[in-house]
């Protein structure tokens, strides 16, 4: 098993190259990227392949490595926890939502995340190491094979910060968004991050389709960089710029994730300050009544709060919605994800 290379996650230009090295013609491929991205896994399932091909790749090769250790299920809206185990013994997370506009997956991109962020549970643990573009993929397919149902919405917002893992990103990103696969739309993928200002920039010359989500959760320097390490790094005029930059090249406003902590970034004077500071950006502000995390020691500051929030924003020309709550109740809502079995972890 060890010894077979795993196609998922090569490109559909690398799966013609290893159709030639079995003595295929390239078309074979092609072909064999669009039922590995359609999750078949059985290459005796392939049946527009020949006998000599199928028993050709049930030798050397293998579609993903990932299983599902864990599923859970919030009754109240049908969100789905996973818990996936990696080969090397380490797991990730992924929760899938229902909406009216589709069914949405979340996905993980690293083991862990060094970002430090105080209020997420995430990387409380530190950064273990990236996740293959494979193991993103996976994520999806085994998902849609659990669900039972398509996805056809993706934002890369699990654990981990995917601009640490850039490479891989990336690549998934092609791979998920080629025709001769999922051809899954740039339109309908979203990127979070905690605010890397390069990697922001690149991203935008790469991949202007894709929508950019950025963590924000202050508007003061010192107050963001109590929260979130990275602003020590990458200030907020910096990040700011970058936004507004990527935006204006994109031609695609930036979203603003912004969660509300109870007496740390929800009071007047922090609401006075998004609207200062985001004035002028074509941005949209997405408030997250905080998801409690015991280790933490944040409360939330509430939904009551959250529509008070929105309200002045949008009164000030702040485009602006309170994130419905999805899978709180199973630890898969926005900040939330973490390992809670025995899976080893680092």
């Amino acid at each position: 098993m060890m010894n077979r290379t795993d196609l998922l996650g090569m490109t559909t230009e690398e799966l013609k190259a290893f159709a030639v090295e079995l003595g295929e013609k390239p078309f074979r491929g092609k072909q064999l990227f669009k039922w590995i991205s359609r999750g078949v896994r059985d290459f005796n399932m392939m049946t527009d392949f020949s006998l000599r091909f199928r028993s050709s790749l049930c030798e050397c090769a293998r579609v993903g490595s990932m299983e599902i250790i864990k599923t859970q299920v919030d009754k109240s809206d049908g969100t789905m926890k996973f818990l996936f185990g990696l080969e090397d013994g380490n797991a990730v997370e992924g929760v899938f939502m229902k909406y009216k506009y589709g069914n949405s997956m979340c996905i993980s991109s690293q083991v862990g995340c060094r970002m430090g962020c105080a209020f997420c549970a995430s990387g409380l643990d530190g950064l273990i190491r990236n996740l293959t573009a494979g193991e993103m993929l996976d994520q999806i397919l085994l998902a849609e094979e659990a669900a039972g149902s398509p996805i056809n919405h993706l934002v890369i917002m699990g654990t981990g910060e995917p601009f640490d893992n850039y490479d891989n990103l990336s690549r998934f990103l092609r791979i998920i968004h080629d025709e001769n696969g999922r051809n899954l739309s740039f339109r309908n993928i979203t990127v979070s991050t905690s605010g890397i200002v390069p990697a922001i920039e690149k991203f935008g010359a790469e991949f202007p389709q894709v929508n950019l989500a950025i963590s924000l959760h202050r508007l003061t320097d010192e107050g963001r960089s109590m929260l979130m390490p990275v602003n020590r790094a990458y200030p907020l005029e910096q990040l700011l710029k970058a936004a507004g930059e990527h935006a204006r090249i994109t031609g695609r406003r930036v979203t603003f994730e912004y969660a509300l902590i109870k007496g740390e970034n929800d009071s007047d004077e922090d609401v006075n300050l998004i609207i200062r500071k985001l004035r002028g950006i074509m941005c949209h502000v997405n408030l997250i009544p905080l998801n409690a995390v015991k280790e933490t020691g944040f409360d939330s500051s509430g939904r009551k709060r959250a529509a008070e929030i929105a309200k002045t924003l949008e009164n000030n020309g702040i485009a602006c919605t309170v994130r419905r709550e999805l899978g709180a109740g199973i630890d898969g809502a926005c900040g939330q994800l973490r390992l809670k079995t025995g899976a080893k972890n680092g």
